[in-house]
């Protein structure tokens, strides 16, 4: 059985609390991603930060992004999975709180993301369909 391991991103790259949002949107721009997860100098993730969050809560609110620090829109904890559990469990994670995008830990070190194209190489239709439909039904995030 596969786990979160075999299947996530492993490079990835991170934004820092004290990175402005103008710089973390040209590092989204660079990689084409939608949302980075922020890390301290040690590499524990601290959180995610989203397009959507720079264009919702900063932009669309008269921010200046090039003012405005990551730690200003940082939401809370984020949702993770472990290294090594199951992709069924990745997939669970995923539905339970409908998000696109899964930071893998190891310990609290960020090893990875797995995405829902990477659930999507190794689950059967039904089982993508489930998820699709649970981050539509999902409030923004």
């Amino acid at each position: 059985m596969p786990t979160a391991r075999d299947i996530m991103s492993k490079d990835a790259v991170c934004a820092h609390p004290t990175d402005s949002l103008v710089d973390v949107a040209r590092k989204m721009r660079d990689l084409a991603v939608g949302a980075l997860p922020i890390c301290g100098s040690d590499n524990k993730l601290q959180g995610m930060i989203t397009d959507r969050d720079i264009v919702t809560n900063c932009v669309a609110n008269g921010g200046d992004p090039n003012n405005i620090m990551v730690e200003e829109y940082a939401a809370g904890e984020a949702v993770t999975i472990g290294a090594d559990d199951s992709v069924e469990d990745t997939l669970r994670t995923m539905t339970e709180h409908g998000v696109r995008r899964l930071p893998v830990v190891d310990g609290q070190e960020l090893v990875g993301i797995v995405s829902q194209a990477d659930i999507a190489k190794h689950l059967s239709a039904d089982q993508i369909g489930h998820l699709l439909e649970a981050i539509s039904a999902a409030p923004a995030n």
